[in-house]
């Protein structure tokens, strides 16, 4: 009997697509991979995978390595798709086929499965990714096969399926929510939010904050620490990278910071809406920045700005595994050796406002900024400098005069 590997979350879609695989003759593994989603019960999530009639089921943590190897590197980005999007989802998907690859080897299986849909940018992501790590990987993706289709067409026939076979989904019909989540973040689509005239932040029960309004009325101050761009202490405490993120988390969501709602771009072509809460990173991207204006070079954080327009659009497309992000990666990972210091934020409803920053090795000197006389930069020494700077544009005002 052919068996395969299924990332499995224990939603509506993977749980429907374990008894469709069972019942195309697979032995089905199913592999949660714990980023730490912080609304889901794990074992409930086993529990259901085993009671369905899965070969085996098993949780596999990769949180940490989440957090230190996908989400830090791409926060010292400052990558946001489109301007606005931290990726939560489109860093983690790469990871998830890592570790199911890993699973599918130590089970001998044939083939990896997912439930992304055939209209996402999910499936763009798992696939090449698995298609990077094992060039000749079988995938299996239900919602690209017909005969699946015809017999799911929609929402409302899972939710029929999973009640006929007594399996217990967060979905129903009357909120047909599709939400992924992990420690980064939680996105939420589908439904309701398909349309445009509907607040999507006033819809969404949200898993991780609370919405600005309903925050305390009250400031809360947090200190954060950077060694070479990466956050290492919270308040004067050392912590790892997922314990940061969790940190952050809680107190970001008590103060309703980091919400999102935006009509993206796929990678497949179509517009789509999601709201996204990302609390902690929204945190840690501010405070990234603060330190970074204190201590990074001014060409090199420019440069660095023009290219991460591209790096958030390879993690969202799901190039993850691809020459040019390794090389991107390495990059990154030496322009941050300088970014250290130590940052306060105050947060208040929803906002993230700078209250100090300081560095041991900051760029900034008062002597030489400061607007009072004196100091260690020469105001005569100016003039020559635009002398030089507006020689292009004389000569050019010589040939080709400009009407004013």
């Amino acid at each position: 009997m052919p068996s395969c590997v299924l990332a499995y979350s224990g939603g509506l879609d993977t749980s429907v697509i374990l008894g469709w695989l069972m019942d195309e003759g697979y032995d089905v593994h199913a592999v949660y991979v714990d980023l730490g989603q912080p609304c889901e019960d794990r074992e409930a999530t086993l529990k259901k995978a085993r009671d369905i009639g899965a070969k085996s089921a098993r949780i596999c943590d990769a949180q940490e390595e989440l957090c230190r190897d996908f989400a830090f590197p791409i926060m010292q980005w400052q990558a946001k798709y489109e301007g606005v999007y931290l990726l939560g989802t489109s860093i983690a998907r790469p990871l998830i086929s890592k570790v199911c690859l890993q699973v599918a080897r130590e089970v001998g299986a044939d083939a990896y499965a997912h439930g992304a849909t055939g209209k996402g940018n999910d499936q763009c992501r798992f696939q090449l990714a698995a298609e990077a790590l094992e060039p000749s990987v079988k995938l299996i993706a239900p919602w690209r096969i017909e005969k699946f289709r015809e017999a799911f067409p929609g929402r409302t026939a899972m939710i029929a399926y999973c009640a006929e076979r007594n399996i217990p989904v967060k979905a129903s019909v009357s909120k047909p929510y599709s939400s992924d989540e992990n420690c980064l973040h939680i996105s939420y689509e589908a439904g309701k939010l398909e349309d445009l005239m509907v607040n999507g932040v006033d819809l969404v029960e949200f898993g991780m904050t609370v919405k600005p309004q309903a925050a305390p009325d009250k400031v809360e101050q947090i200190t954060l620490r950077f060694e070479q761009g990466v956050p290492v202490a919270l308040n004067g405490k050392k912590l790892s990278a997922l314990e940061m993120v969790k940190a952050l988390n809680a107190i970001g969501g008590r103060n309703g910071i980091g919400h999102v709602d935006m009509v993206e771009n796929r990678f497949v072509g179509m517009k789509s809406r999601g709201v996204y809460e990302a609390p902690g990173m929204t945190i840690l991207y501010t405070a990234h920045r603060l330190v970074e204006q204190l201590t990074m070079d001014r060409d090199l954080m420019h440069l660095r700005d023009r290219l991460a327009p591209e790096v958030a659009e390879m993690v969202y497309y799901g190039f993850w595994y691809h020459a040019k992000l390794d090389a991107l990666l390495a990059f990154i990972k030496d322009a941050q050796k300088t970014v250290t210091g130590e940052v306060i934020l105050d947060l208040y409803k929803g906002n993230i406002i700078v209250s100090g920053r300081s560095s041991p090795i900051s760029l900034y000197d008062e002597g030489i900024a400061t607007m009072e006389g004196g100091g260690s930069y020469n105001q005569t020494d100016a003039e020559g400098f635009l002398r030089i700077q507006g020689l292009p544009v004389r000569v050019q005002g010589r040939v080709t005069p400009r009407e004013y």
